[in-house]
């Protein structure tokens, strides 16, 4: 049965809008600054480029193939099972990366240094007891997340702009071009989700005119929102941005607005919360989907019969994550996460490149340029990041191989 056709344009922005500002705004400025200096903006807008060729592709992709799975069931239609596999895979190490990054920022907002690293354990197991219940985040506590953020936001904004701080924030280093580049594979961190309108083809009024208007709207308003709040935290911190984890706080503090600091902290710890929950669900949701093709352990296919969840793979998931929280910081969770999203979208343009006749809806250079952005994007990421990324790919590519040798009749 077809889902109801009830998404109007207002309501895929909105949806849009919610997934792309959301925990990562709290948490990537520090990483950017760092690398970016004073290119933060332009850095900025290179990610919002590369971000809408992948969108766009995503939504030609699903408009073709309006079924579960995103970019991997996409390739494995449009160029075959190994290219489904890699963009699988690495969609799900990429995300594995961005639970992480996001229970580190909930720890970093909540609680004191001493006590992050064990918060940040203790909230990824209580997300994965969650999903494992069989509770998911409902429609209502999206719309309540969503507003806390964009409440932090505004206050950050607000105050921190508004504010007098006793001594001009030392100044950002200068921008070079390579890292500037690096700057924009950071920030792609903080888009993650916008390719979420891409998905809602079967419940969207006027799909083929709806999605490409809502992918604009949604990533332009994010653009802005992350323009300004970019502009604050550079004129209240400065260089002081690229040292700290908290950065938004930290605006605040700087402009003289301690007593406001509790609002941001509240509003990134439930932002941080509710996208490690979101996120850990959809990658349990992908791992099951890949386990049932065998591309990964059938033993991570199998569902409890009773609260009809992929116990299994979502408490392998987990420890993941735990032992990631153990052993990386923020910086390095970020710069792997760019690095695995970055190939999946890779090969979502390289498949929406390959398709033809009336299932295109774009034109080819825009898959060019995604490809190429996601190519020279990833390729400047942290060395660190990129060569535990390439080893963990190439891991996943071996495992694939032995067991489609083992499985071929003799």
């Amino acid at each position: 049965m077809p889902l109801a056709r009830r998404l109007t344009l207002v309501d895929a922005v909105a949806i849009g809008l919610g997934s792309m500002i959301g925990a990562g705004v709290f948490a990537v400025w520090a990483p950017a600054i760092g690398v970016a200096g004073s290119g933060l903006l332009i850095a900025l807008a290179i990610a919002a480029v590369v971000a809408y060729c992948n969108a766009t592709s995503s939504a030609q992709l699903a408009a073709a193939h309006p079924v579960a799975g995103g970019t991997y069931t996409y390739a494995r239609a449009e160029i075959g099972p190994w290219w489904g596999f890699i963009a699988g895979w690495s969609f799900v190490i990429g995300k594995i990366a961005s639970c992480a990054a996001m229970a580190m920022t909930f720890a970093a907002y909540a609680v004191p240094e001493p006590w992050r690293i064990p918060a940040a354990v203790a909230a990824v197991a209580a997300m994965t007891i969650v999903n494992c219940l069989g509770v998911t985040r409902t429609a209502l506590l999206t719309r309540i997340l969503v507003t806390c953020s964009l409440l932090g936001l505004a206050v950050v904004v607000a105050l921190g702009l508004g504010g007098a701080s006793a001594a001009a924030p030392p100044p950002l280093p200068d921008a070079t071009a390579y890292g500037v580049l690096q700057g924009a594979g950071l920030l792609f961190f903080a888009f993650a989700g916008y390719a979420r309108i891409a998905t809602m083809g079967e419940e969207v009024v006027d799909p083929a005119r709806t999605i490409p208007r809502a992918i604009v709207l949604a990533l332009s308003g994010a653009v802005v929102v992350y323009s300004v709040v970019a502009i604050t935290v550079v004129l209240t911190l400065g260089a002081d941005a690229a040292t700290t984890a908290t950065p938004l706080a930290d605006a605040l503090t700087a402009s003289g607005r301690t007593a406001c600091v509790p609002i941001v902290r509240v509003a990134a710890a439930a932002a941080s919360l509710g996208a490690l929950l979101a996120l850990l669900t959809g990658i349990g949701r992908t791992t099951l989907a890949m386990a049932r093709e065998s591309d990964l352990p059938r033993v991570l296919a199998r569902v409890d019969g009773r609260r009809q969840v992929p116990q299994h793979a979502e408490v392998a998931i987990g420890l993941i994550v735990i032992g990631i929280v153990l052993v990386a910081d923020l910086r390095d969770a970020i710069g792997f996460s760019s690095f695995g999203v970055l190939l999946y979208y890779l090969i979502a343009n390289a498949a929406a490149f390959r398709q033809t006749g009336a299932a295109r809806r774009y034109p080819r250079v825009v898959q060019v340029i995604g490809a190429l952005g996601c190519l020279l994007l990833v390729n400047t990421l942290p060395v660190l990041a990129s060569i535990v990324g390439t080893g963990i790919v190439l891991a996943g590519v071996l495992y694939r191989a032995v067991r489609v040798r083992l499985s071929r009749p003799h």
